[in-house]
């Protein structure tokens, strides 16, 4: 069992994973994003989104180069190209990770101050490691079957859940035999990449067998197919979904939680938090004036 969930110092800020969750905002700068479609791509609109993700409330800003889905080749130096500015404009006003595969941008974007390195990858390039050990730096591990930007019809699996609980395991063996340091460690099980919606929405449901893995855990559900498909909602029309499964994914162990719609996100768990006994309402006046 690894480090469990409580103090930690991400990117000069301290968080307690045992009574308090992160929101994760998303700034990609990609012309072919997920959900954004590059209306991020520009800089300016780039650091205005940063701007106001911290004025909705973020705790942290996840920097993104280069989606995980299939698409066109993007250099290490254009990737850097794209996340470096960002990375310098948004240490001043939150945490910064960058969300990358690549250890030569990992080492770049660290040097620049980002407090994080989310990599969808898995570690499949131990060499992240490499880049992670001996700073202050946070690595997120993720579960995915395929590396990123490789397509992967049809997935399958025997049992999802203690499948993606068991590479988590296996690939965090690989980051602390490379000198990655157990209070660096955060895993994420990867709602849908590499999933069908039955098979996000079991890790959901299970998602207590996730947390047992032992590190703070992330939850990046934001407006994914998996709630499209199960509400027949469009893409631009899953905040209630997503809400629903961000309050789930706490209740059941998530510490971070990866959103496009900062204010209400935050809203949810705050709300959640203060329901728990975690946090202080911010003013009391009903039935006591």
């Amino acid at each position: 069992m690894g480090e469990q969930n409580g103090r930690r110092i991400i990117g000069g800020r301290t968080f307690d994973f045992s009574r308090q969750v992160a929101v994760m905002a998303i700034v990609n700068r990609t012309p072919d994003s997920f959900h954004d479609r590059g209306s991020t791509f520009a800089l300016e609109k780039a650091l205005d989104a940063v701007s106001a993700a911290v004025d909705a409330g973020a705790d942290w800003i996840d920097v993104g180069g280069v989606p995980f889905a299939p698409g066109p080749e993007v250099s290490a130096a254009e990737e850097l190209d794209r996340v470096l500015p960002v990375v310098t404009a948004a240490k001043q006003h939150a945490v910064v990770s960058v969300d990358t595969f690549r250890p030569e941008v990992a080492r770049e974007v660290i040097r620049a101050g980002a407090g994080v390195i989310n990599d969808t990858s898995g570690l499949r390039d131990p060499a992240m490691a490499d880049a992670v050990a001996g700073t202050d730096a946070q690595l997120v591990i993720t579960h995915s079957l395929a590396p990123p930007r490789t397509p992967w019809p049809r997935p399958q699996y025997d049992d999802v859940t203690a499948e993606v609980a068991g590479f988590l395991r296996a690939r965090v063996e690989v980051a602390l035999s490379r000198g990655v340091r157990p209070e660096q460690l955060i895993i994420d099980p990867g709602h849908d990449l590499n999933k069908n919606t039955y098979q996000s929405l079991e890790v959901t449901r299970r998602l207590d067998e996730i947390a047992a893995v032992g590190y703070p855990m992330l939850a990046a559900v934001s407006n994914k197919d998996f709630i499209g498909e199960t509400l027949n909602a469009a893409q631009h029309d899953r905040l209630a979904g997503t809400i629903a499964t961000v309050v789930y994914c706490v209740l059941h162990g998530a510490r971070i939680v990866r959103v496009h719609d900062v204010r209400a996100v935050v809203d949810a768990v705050r709300m959640t938090e203060a329901i728990l006994g975690w946090r202080e309402p911010v003013y009391t006046r009903h039935n006591i004036e």
